[in-house]
C-alpha cells in the first residue's frame, strides 16, 4: 500500500455580519458536494500568488457571496486534515470579522449554489463542519449572543429551517438591507 504524502494548505475567509433589528446574522452558503451531499459552509479560499491573507479573504468572500466587503478586524484560524489525491493535507483557514458594505447575495459565484444571511446564534446548528460551528460560537459570544445559541429553543429551530427556504437579500452601499 502506498504511503500519503504530508502537505500543508492555507485558505482565508470571512464571517461577515450585520445586525437586523439588533440581530447579529452571519452569511453562509451550501454548496453540493460529492461525498458530504450538502454543506452549509463560511465563504473561504486559497490565495493566489502574492496575495496577502486579507487580499485573499476580501476576494474570496466577495466572489463567493456577491457581497462587497470590508474586514472590521482578524479573528481566529481554523486547522483541520483531509486526505485528497494521495496527500495527507493539513489546512489553515485565517478568518476576518467583516461587514457588507453593498453587492447583492444573487451574485454570488458557482461555489456556492445558495448564499443566505441566517441568526447568528442558529448558524452554529445550520454549518456543517465543527470547526466553523465552534468558530462562529465563538464569535457570537464576542458579540453579545452567548454560546452561540437562541435564547428561545423554537426560535433558533424556526429560523434554520426558514434559512433553508428564504429569498437571499441585497445590501445596499449604507448597509441597509431590502
Amino acid at each position: 500500500m502506498a504511503r500519503l504524502r504530508n502537505a500543508t494548505a492555507t485558505s482565508a475567509g470571512g464571517l461577515v455580519i450585520r445586525f437586523d433589528r439588533g440581530i447579529p446574522q452571519l452569511v453562509v452558503g451550501r454548496r453540493r458536494r460529492e461525498r458530504d451531499g450538502m454543506t452549509w459552509t463560511l465563504p473561504k479560499g486559497t490565495p493566489v500568488p502574492g496575495e496577502t491573507l486579507e487580499q485573499t479573504a476580501l476576494r474570496e468572500v466577495a466572489e463567493e457571496t456577491g457581497l462587497q466587503v470590508r474586514i472590521t478586524r482578524p479573528f481566529d484560524s481554523i486547522e483541520y486534515r483531509f486526505v485528497q489525491q494521495g496527500a495527507r493535507i493539513h489546512k489553515t483557514v485565517h478568518y476576518f470579522l467583516m461587514e457588507a458594505t453593498g453587492g447583492d447575495l444573487a451574485s454570488h459565484d458557482h461555489e456556492f449554489e445558495e448564499v443566505r444571511w441566517v441568526p447568528l446564534h442558529d448558524a452554529v446548528g445550520l454549518l456543517t463542519f465543527e470547526t466553523e460551528r465552534s468558530l462562529v460560537a465563538r464569535a457570537a459570544e464576542e458579540i453579545g449572543s452567548p454560546g452561540g445559541r437562541p435564547s428561545e429553543p423554537d426560535v433558533g429551530e424556526a429560523a434554520v429551517r426558514a434559512a433553508r427556504t428564504s429569498q437571499p437579500d441585497r445590501v445596499e452601499a449604507a448597509g441597509e438591507r431590502r
